[in-house]
Formats: C-alpha cells, structure tokens, sequence
C-alpha cells in the first residue's frame, strides 16, 4: 500500500510540474537575417601574446547562444572557439548578479557588491585590466552598443558605490585614460541629464580626445578617440545596420598602431535590455549581431596571429527556455521565466594564443584575474 501511494504522489508531482511548464507561453521567432560564418585557422598556442580582445555578451548565457545557432541554422562564429570553460557569476551579497558587479569581477579581477563599479564592496576603487594595459605601454579600447552611463563599459573606466549615479560615472570618463571609446548617450553628456551644468563633451575635448559625434566622425578620428554617436543606445540591431561592426573594426584599425599592444572590451549590450522585456525578436537579433561581429574579430585576429579572443557573459537574463523550432527553417520557439537575471553559471569561449588555460570551471573574478596576470 506505501508503494503505491508514493508512486500516486509521484505521478501527480510530475503531472503538476509538467501542467506548470505547459502554461508558459510559447513565443516562435525566425530571424529574416540568416549570415555566413568565417573559419579561420588558430595561432599556436605558444606564440606571443600582444592583444587581449574581451567581448562581452551582456545577458548572453548558454540558452541565448543555442537560441542563436537554431536561428542561424545550426552556425555560430563562436563555433570556431576551441576553448570553453564556465563563469560562476554571483557577487558578494547576492546569488544573483548584475552588470555592476558582474563586469567588474571581468575587469579588475575582485568580486565586489550588487550595483558596484569598479570599487570594492567598501567602495575603495579597483584597478581594471586597462590600469595595467597602460602600465606596460598598451593601448586600451572599448566598443559598445549601449550608452556610456550603463555598468558594463563604466566597470572598465570609472568607479562608483552605485550604478545608477549616472552623472558621476559619465564625468569619471574624463579621466579614464582610455585611447578608444565607441558608443552611445551624447544626452548623458551635456544638460539633457546632467544637474551639475557641466559639458563633458568640451571637457572630454579639453583633455584632447577627438570626440565624434557621428559614425563618418569617428571613421576619420584619431587617438585618442571618443564617438558618442547616438543620444542614448545605438539603434537596435536591425536597424543599427553594420555600425556596431564599423566602430569595433575602427577601434582595431587605430588600437593596433600601438607597438605594444592593445587591450579592448567589446559589449553587446542590449541583448540584456530585450531579455529583461522578454522580447524574443530584438534580443536574439543583437545575439547574431554579436556574433557577426565575432567573425569580424576573428578574422582579424587570425591575420594578426598574437591576439588572445574571449567571449563571456556577465550573467544570463530571461530564465530563457528553448522548448521546440527547426534548424532548417531556422526558427525557434521558446518560453520566458523571469524579466530579471538568474544565478546559472555562463560559458566562456576563448581563441588564440594562451587560449587553453580558459578552460574548467572558475569563477568569474577568476577570468578577470588570469587576463591581467597575462599583462603583467
């Protein structure tokens, strides 16, 4: 009698289960804009490393990269990444990350608290990879399709207890020291959100970056080099067309002049902000976008044959889940959990020269740590 009513209360836990996944929506997608991808041959593992490329999907787990190789038809550039290891992403007081803390642990090597950039959990400021780029003569770049107020690219160039005291983060940028900036949020830099009067754009001028505000601008710029080329996010992937693509091949065009080398982080920022308003459509078109922007990458990077390649993610977003689709018409059908992050640890691909110390699993400080011990 006791087996049979375990067997009862198993069968009804699983039926309840299964009711609950049911009554989840089922939201289908297939991307009008299918695309080749590259293969390139990787250096040896042994040759010297001159360039870091880091390129940080924000929001971009495991579950958004299969989203985008169904679409794709069963392809992704991130194919060619011999490497794959896994990212715990939480930070010192929560479970559940964000951008903050998340790109911060990327950038200087330290976990810190929810909301923090580029400080500590006690808020004394941290040094990201770039500080040390700088230290040894290197050129240092950032491109994004964000505005320069969002935590990613403020987590390798400012600090602050507070991801959202905008006005503060946008004016740390002054001083960054950066040689290459591409993005977006012209309105963060002048009175449209900013209480204090101040024009960081004449001040980003004063301190003799070239500032462009437009792609043509920034094509004909020279270092250092500072394109604000929208008034908040560039425009959505499909609308945006290659400029993502451009600015990030700029950046590698100038960044390389450097004898030295060069350090850049690459971000594909919005795929965040469309996961967070469960938006299938637009969140994976700025997956395939950064993913073409790999290939980019990939291709210039084998040509260089010195250049290291990481892609990571700062966590995941959605509670996406891929519950049916086709390769071969390349559409998917999947469900939304959440409109926040969640805890799972994320994947990271790396290429290239120094490449195979990336694998295991590490926490995400961890990767930080070990880009920086390869600078200094």
């Amino acid at each position: 009698m006791r087996k049979i009513a375990v067997i009862v209360f198993f069968t009804l836990l699983l039926a309840s289960c299964k009711q609950k996944v049911q009554e989840l929506p089922i939201v289908y997608y297939t991307s009008p804009n299918p695309y080749e991808i590259v293969k390139v041959d990787e250096p040896a593992q042994d040759a010297e490393i001159r360039n870091i490329i880091l390129m940080i999907g924000d929001g971009m787990g495991l579950e958004q990269v299969s989203c985008a190789w169904v679409l794709n038809h069963g392809k992704l550039n991130l194919d060619n990444m011999p490497v794959v290891g896994l990212s715990r992403t939480y930070c010192t007081d929560k479970v559940i990350t964000d951008s903050g803390a998340g790109g911060t642990a990327l950038a200087s090597g330290f976990k810190t608290a929810y909301d923090h950039v580029g400080v500590t959990p006690d808020t004394t400021n941290l040094n990201s990879i770039f500080v040390y780029a700088k230290e040894k003569g290197m050129a240092t770049g950032v491109a994004v399709t964000c505005h320069f107020a969002d935590a990613t690219p403020c987590d390798f160039c400012c600090h602050n207890e507070y991801r959202y005291n905008q006005e503060d983060l946008i004016a740390d940028y002054v001083d960054c020291g950066v040689d290459y900036l591409s993005g977006g949020g012209t309105d963060w830099f002048t009175e449209v959100h900013r209480t204090d009067g101040r024009n960081i754009i004449e001040e980003l001028s004063a301190k003799g970056y070239n500032v462009a505000l437009s792609e043509e601008a920034l094509m004909k710029a020279q270092l250092p080099a500072f394109g604000i080329l929208s008034p908040d996010n560039l425009p959505v992937a499909e609308k945006r067309g290659d400029l993502f693509r451009h600015t990030v091949a700029r950046g590698l065009e100038l960044l390389s002049q450097n004898e030295n080398g060069f350090v850049m982080m690459i971000e594909g920022s919005c795929i965040d902000d469309w996961l967070h308003g469960n938006d299938i459509h637009y969140a994976m078109e700025e997956v395939m976008d950064f993913d073409r922007t790999l290939g980019d990458v990939l291709q210039w990077a084998a040509a260089d044959g010195h250049t290291l390649v990481i892609v990571t993610a700062d966590h995941a977003t959605g509670c996406l889940t891929l519950r049916d689709g086709s390769i071969e018409e390349g559409t998917i059908g999947v469900s939304f959990a959440s409109e926040s992050h969640n805890g799972i640890a994320v994947p990271l691909y790396a290429w290239g020269p120094g490449s195979a110390q990336f694998t295991g699993i590490h926490e995400n400080a961890e990767y930080g740590q070990m880009l920086i011990d390869l600078i200094k």
